[in-house]
């Protein structure tokens, strides 16, 4: 086994192309970059513990099992590939066995491109039980070759068999009559994507009760957010004694009517300049029983309606409540919210984790061993836990490789991670560098889901914002939609075959299909959910 660093055992070296029909695999370069290439770099270190990493000696070491199509070519830079024809399932692709060993971080690349339009592709690691675990993800294009890049930190001695994974599946319809079961040839079937698996979405501030084109704008668009300040406790208790909610309950009606989704920020926040003026000079036995008070009117009047408490916002840069109240503040107050809100996940949120690799304070490293901390307080194991990191990046080049590298140390957790409050500052490479990090995000397998803070400039969102004030998209809302519109499904329709099967390859989500044959002028509609965990199945309509 090949030890190219001292936390690194091996680097995948192979390349997969994947659509309805075609996969191809390649090698790769040490290069951490979302840049889309004509040429795919070669194999770094050799391939480390991967047999065959270019295709030299055509398919030694490889499986091509559940495979169509198998041919060899090599590109014009010399590289070596296989293209597989013709696939039909999500998992259908090369793979190889390797032995991990517990405790050791395993870290993989590989070059990505398809046929046809744009897919996630993901690499998996197969254990011998069946179990599916994913390593890392990338958006592949079709006509250029995407970097995807990750790892794991493995927690089982086993041998595994890596492969790849595209995170649409394929479903499949037939259309048959009711009475007789007979094939029904010319139906049409119009599916439409209701809600993404991916959440993907944007902060919303109080304009959006004042201006109804804010309201189209956010709803057309997004099914998850985060009240940007209308939870906190300096906006619901300005006076003491006198709690306010009439803005936030106003939102999160809104929400509610459009199935958006809402985090809930937050409970606390640890910087001294942010609290309330009132509570700034509490003594700690008054700020203990403000604080109570607190946690139990604002977790109760919203339980069970968010999807995340950010419990204490920024407790790694500051320590307000740790100061007056112990050093064990953030741990009695994640263990309160959880007791009163028993189902909801229960978030630390930090800015610097993964934008800023000088800020120590903030690093993957310290965060996971302050969360650790929290979990690991007596009466907290079961705590339904989840890691927030706001990647408010600044001006220059984001710095993906640390990016990737806070996000592998943190998913070694096996904690969901959401990115809270993206946010690229203000410059000529805006656009481009918010691209960067989005992609970067989805493309990890820990993350789960993504809240950008920034909006249209007529709600007041100067830095990033995504609408100008007659409504046209500023270059980073096109960014927005354009990714928007590659990370889900789009409705299409289908006509039935002469057997009234119709095949659709759909990304993971929630769904409804209407079936309408024009002769018979009979219908028939119906919803599903597709996941991961059941990539493919045939779906019986009888009209």
């Amino acid at each position: 086994m090949k030890i190219f660093t001292d936390t690194f055992i091996f680097c995948l070296s192979t390349i997969l192309l994947f659509s309805g029909n075609s996969i191809n695999a390649f090698s790769y370069d040490y290069s951490a970059t979302t840049k889309c290439l004509v040429e795919p770099q070669r194999a770094q270190y050799g391939g480390g513990i991967i047999v065959n990493p270019d295709f030299n000696s055509s398919l030694e070491g490889w499986t091509a099992d559940r495979l169509g199509e198998v041919e060899e070519g090599v590109s014009k830079a010399g590289n070596r590939f296989i293209v597989v024809h013709n696939t039909t399932h999500p998992l259908d692709s090369l793979s190889q066995k390797v032995q991990l060993e517990k405790g050791n971080l395993y870290s993989f690349s590989a070059w990505v491109k398809i046929s046809e339009g744009g897919e996630t592709v993901s690499v998996v690691f197969r254990t011998t039980d069946g179990e599916l675990v994913h390593g890392g993800k990338v958006i592949a294009e079709q006509g250029c070759w995407s970097l995807l890049k990750g790892g794991i930190v493995a927690n089982f001695s086993s041998p595994v068999e890596i492969g790849f994974q595209v995170r649409k599946s394929k479903m499949s319809f037939q259309i048959t009559t009711t009475a007789n079961k007979t094939a029904m040839q010319g139906a049409v079937v119009s599916i439409k994507q209701l809600k993404s698996d991916f959440p993907f979405g944007c902060g919303m501030n109080h304009n959006i009760l004042k201006y109804t084109d804010y309201q189209t704008w956010f709803a057309s668009r997004f099914k998850v957010t985060t009240f940007t300040n209308e939870m906190k406790w300096y906006s619901t208790e300005k006076i003491r004694g006198r709690e306010n909610y009439t803005v936030s309950d106003a939102m999160l009606k809104f929400a509610k009517q459009h199935g958006i989704s809402v985090r809930g920020h937050n409970i606390f926040w640890d910087d001294p300049k942010y609290q309330p003026d009132w509570v700034k000079s509490l003594s700690p036995e008054h700020l203990r029983k403000a604080a109570a008070k607190r946690i139990n009117s604002v977790v109760s009047r919203y339980r069970g309606q968010l999807i995340a408490w950010d419990v204490v916002n920024e407790n790694l840069h500051f320590s307000f409540f740790e100061d007056k109240l112990g050093e064990n503040a953030s741990s009695e107050f994640f263990s309160t919210a959880q007791k009163l809100d028993p189902n909801t996940i229960m978030f630390m949120n930090e800015y610097n984790t993964i934008e800023y690799s000088c800020d120590e304070k903030a690093s993957a490293v310290n965060y996971r061993e302050k969360l650790q901390e929290i979990l690991q307080y007596p009466g907290n194991e079961g705590i339904i836990a989840g890691i927030g990191l706001q990647g408010r990046f600044g001006s220059g080049q984001p710095n993906l490789a640390y990016m990737r590298s806070s996000l592998d140390i943190l998913g070694s957790t096996g904690l969901p991670i959401w990115l809270t409050e993206v946010n690229a500052a203000d410059g000529p490479n805006q656009a481009q560098y918010l691209e960067e990090i989005l992609r970067e995000g989805y493309c990890h397998p820990a993350v789960q889901g993504i809240v950008m803070f920034s909006g249209p400039e007529i709600a007041g969102f100067k830095n990033m914002s995504l609408a100008d004030t007659n409504w046209k998209n500023t270059p980073a809302g096109d960014v927005v939609d354009k990714l928007l519109g590659e990370w889900e499904s789009v409705t299409m329709e289908v006509t039935a075959d002469d057997t009234g099967f119709v095949d659709a390859l759909l990304f993971h989500g929630d769904y409804s299909v209407t079936v309408q044959h024009p002769e018979t002028n009979s219908s028939a509609t119906l919803s599903f959910r597709l996941t991961k965990d059941v990539p493919q199945a045939t779906i019986d309509v009888r009209i």
